[in-house]
C-alpha cells in the first residue's frame, strides 16, 4: 500500500481554488481525486495525471456522495484529507431574494459538506486517522450586505466546525477551517451571471451596489488562487494541523472587523455598499 496521503477535493472546476488545491496536493506528493458535477467535468481533463484522478460527484446528492466515497475507498483502501471546497455565491437583499436560491445556497455550501462529512468519517473513524478540511469564509464571521445567503451558509460551515472538532477528538480526526479573504476566481463572475435572473423591486435603486458586491472579492488585490491552494496545503499537511487558516486579501480587514463594535462594522458597510442613502 502507497504511503500516499489521499485527498479527495470537492468542487474543482478550473478557474475555482478546487482547481488549484489538486494541484497543490499533488505537487505535495499526495494521491488526489479531483470531483466536480458532470456538467463540469470536461473541466477537471487538464488535472488528471499519475497523481490525480477525476471523478463525478454532486455534493447536494446522496447517492452521488455515496458512490464517490466507495470508489475512491476500493481504488485506495482509504481517505485521508477531504476538503469540502465545493460551493456557490448568490448576491442580493435577504428581504427579495428567493427561498428557492437561498435555500440551493444552503444545501451545497452548508449541507454538501456535512454530507460528504457523515459519510467520510466512518472510515476515517476506523483507521484512526484523518482530517477534514471546511471551506468557510471571512464573510463567515462578519457577515456583508448584499450577500446575505453566502454569509449565513458559511457562518454555518464556522459552527459546524467548530463542533466537528471538539467531536471527533476521540476518533483522532482533524477538522481545519479556512476563512479565505479575497481569492481570485470564477465566484464573482458566476455572481454576476446569476444576477440577471432578478428584478429587485424596493432595492431597485441599489442594483449598481449589488453588483459592485458579487464581484467585490475579484478586484484589485485579491490574493492568486495557486498561491492561496499551496498554502493551505502546507498547513493541512503539517505534522500538527492548526485548527483555523485565515489567508487572504483582505483577511486583516475582516479580523478587525470582527473585534469592532456593531456601529462601526455597520456603518463601514453601509458607506462601502451604499447604504446610507435616501429611498424615499
Amino acid at each position: 500500500m502507497s504511503n500516499q496521503k489521499v485527498v479527495l477535493v470537492t468542487g474543482c472546476a478550473k478557474g475555482g481554488i478546487g482547481y488549484e488545491y489538486c494541484k497543490a496536493f499533488a505537487a505535495k506528493n499526495c494521491h488526489v481525486f479531483a470531483t466536480d458535477v458532470s456538467q463540469r467535468m470536461q473541466d477537471l481533463e487538464d488535472l488528471q495525471s499519475e497523481k490525480i484522478e477525476m471523478l463525478e460527484l454532486d455534493v447536494s446528492s446522496d447517492e452521488s456522495v455515496t458512490s464517490a466515497i466507495n470508489f475512491v475507498i476500493s481504488r485506495r483502501g482509504r481517505i485521508d484529507i477531504l476538503i469540502n471546497n465545493a460551493g456557490i455565491g448568490n448576491t442580493g437583499p435577504l428581504a427579495e431574494l428567493p427561498l428557492d436560491a437561498i435555500r440551493k445556497t444552503y444545501e451545497i455550501n452548508t449541507l454538501g459538506q456535512l454530507r460528504m462529512i457523515q459519510q467520510v468519517v466512518p472510515y476515517m473513524a476506523a483507521q484512526r486517522s484523518g482530517r477534514i478540511v471546511n471551506i468557510g469564509s471571512v464573510v463567515g464571521k462578519v457577515p456583508t450586505p448584499w450577500a446575505g445567503a453566502y454569509c449565513t451558509s458559511k457562518a454555518a460551515v464556522h459552527a459546524m466546525s467548530h463542533t466537528l472538532r471538539v467531536e471527533l477528538m476521540p476518533f483522532k480526526i482533524d477538522v481545519i477551517l479556512v476563512a479565505p479573504g479575497a481569492i481570485k476566481s470564477n465566484l464573482g463572475s458566476n455572481n454576476l451571471e446569476k444576477l440577471k435572473n432578478y428584478d429587485w423591486k424596493l432595492y431597485k435603486n441599489f442594483k449598481e451596489a449589488i453588483g459592485e458586491r458579487a464581484r467585490a472579492s475579484q478586484v484589485g488585490k485579491s490574493t492568486d488562487a495557486t498561491l492561496f491552494a499551496r498554502h493551505v496545503a502546507s498547513k493541512v499537511l503539517s505534522p500538527k494541523p492548526p485548527k483555523q487558516i485565515v489567508f487572504g486579501h483582505m483577511s486583516g480587514l475582516f479580523t478587525f472587523l470582527s473585534w469592532s463594535p456593531l456601529w462601526v462594522r455597520d456603518r463601514f458597510f453601509a458607506n462601502r455598499f451604499k447604504l446610507n442613502k435616501k429611498v424615499f
